[in-house]
């Protein structure tokens, strides 16, 4: 008996192999089928923190890093050679114009005055004697007793010893004044610095270092430099403005204000080297914010800006078409906006075109931003949310216990 053999094991292989890739195209299908027939989640609005543009009049202010120095600033020095006797201030003194400094030691000069008085008065006496001379011959010479000569010989030894006399009293005004010179007072009302000489040491007309420094210190200077393109802006508020332009003085390392005062003076030429001009103002200085040496912002006020429209500074973007911001619309979605603007000052923007007032921009927030995004609006940081306490019910209840 002939037996049939066995199907071959081969076929199947194929036929699962078939039914295994079948099933794959049936499942891919109706999953990307699905996909696509759900609806798409909407985009998560974005957290941004906004303003609106407002109009306001807004000062149009320049600043420029600058130094306080003195109103005045004076060395004193002596006048006369001699020993120092006295120092009669104390280092870091307030002394005023005509106070008493130092005395040096005046005998010699006193010496000196004494000895041209009693010039003077022995001059005087030959003065006296030599008129009565005159007078006698003057008589004789019309009584026709003396010659003419022996007058007119007698009338200029009378004028020699005038002249005499005055040189005598010149030599005594000369050696007043050089006793005067003994006494050394302030020459100006300010703040002394550290005594450069001792008492008792031996001080020259020629030396260099002097006794003090005074500084005036109240009022007190503030020199600083502006851009050369700004003068022009300077030199028209200068003559559109009756009054000094005010100047406002700020501590280099914050905001705070130490010093209110007024322009008193733009340099006559601009500096080449670095393309700036140099600018100075006074400040009243009663407590004595500003010093000598301290390095201040100084802001110079040329105008105000009428109706001006400001947004905060953060909200002007660059990209390469220029100057844009962010707008948000009625349904809070965004739109960019370009807008030109005409200075940066105070953190605050002031736009000429682009932004009108009333108009809600995006101050914080840009980088995620695009044409047609929602945005919802946040707290800056530091700042409390105003919606917590309607929002959290623990914070609405009180305590029951």
């Amino acid at each position: 008996m002939i037996e049939n053999p066995p199907p071959p094991r081969r076929g199947l292989y194929w036929i699962a192999l078939a039914l295994l890739v079948l099933s794959a195209v049936i499942a891919y299908r109706i999953f990307f089928s699905g996909r696509s027939t759900a609806p798409r989640a909407a985009a998560a609005p974005v957290p941004a923190i906004t303003a609106l543009a407002i109009e306001e009049d807004v000062p149009v202010a320049l600043s420029g890093i600058g130094t306080v120095s003195p109103l005045f600033s004076v060395t004193v020095r002596v006048r006369v050679d001699g020993q120092l006797d006295a120092v009669a201030f104390k280092e870091g003194q307030d002394v005023k114009s005509g106070d008493l400094l130092a005395q040096i030691d005046s005998r010699p000069y006193q010496a000196q005055l004494d000895l041209a008085i009693a010039q003077k008065a022995r001059d005087e006496a030959q003065l006296k004697n030599a008129l009565l001379d005159l007078d006698r011959y003057e008589l004789l010479w019309r009584q026709d007793s003396v010659a003419r000569q022996i007058y007119e010989t007698q009338k200029a030894t009378v004028d020699q010893i005038k002249a005499t006399v005055s040189a005598d009293q010149a030599q005594i005004d000369s050696a007043k004044v050089q006793v005067a010179y003994t006494t050394i007072r302030a020459p100006i009302s300010g703040r002394t610095g550290a005594r450069l000489v001792d008492p008792g040491n031996i001080v020259h007309a020629a030396d260099a270092t002097g006794i003090v420094v005074i500084n005036q210190i109240d009022p007190i200077a503030t020199v600083f430099t502006l851009p050369e393109d700004k003068f022009q802006a300077v030199n028209q508020a200068l003559r559109s403005n009756k009054k000094a332009l005010p100047v406002t003085a700020y501590a280099r390392e914050n905001a705070t204000v130490i010093g209110q005062g007024s322009l008193s003076l733009v340099n006559n030429q601009i500096d080449t080297s670095t393309g700036t001009f140099q600018l100075k103002a006074v400040f009243p200085n009663p407590s004595h914010t500003l010093w000598p040496g301290q390095y201040v912002n100084a802001r110079l006020v040329l105008g105000t800006r009428q109706r001006a429209i400001t947004v905060p500074a953060p909200v002007v973007q660059r990209g390469p078409q220029g100057e844009f911001a962010f707008v948000v619309n009625a349904d809070d979605t965004v739109s960019v906006q370009k807008i030109a603007v005409a200075q940066v000052q105070d953190g605050k923007a002031i736009i000429t075109e682009g932004i009108a007032a009333g108009t809600r921009v995006v101050v914080e927030g840009q980088y995620r931003l695009r044409p047609g995004v929602k945005v919802t609006e946040v707290q800056p940081a530091g700042k409390p949310a105003k919606a917590q306490a309607k929002t959290d019910p623990a914070a609405a209840k009180p305590d029951s216990k």
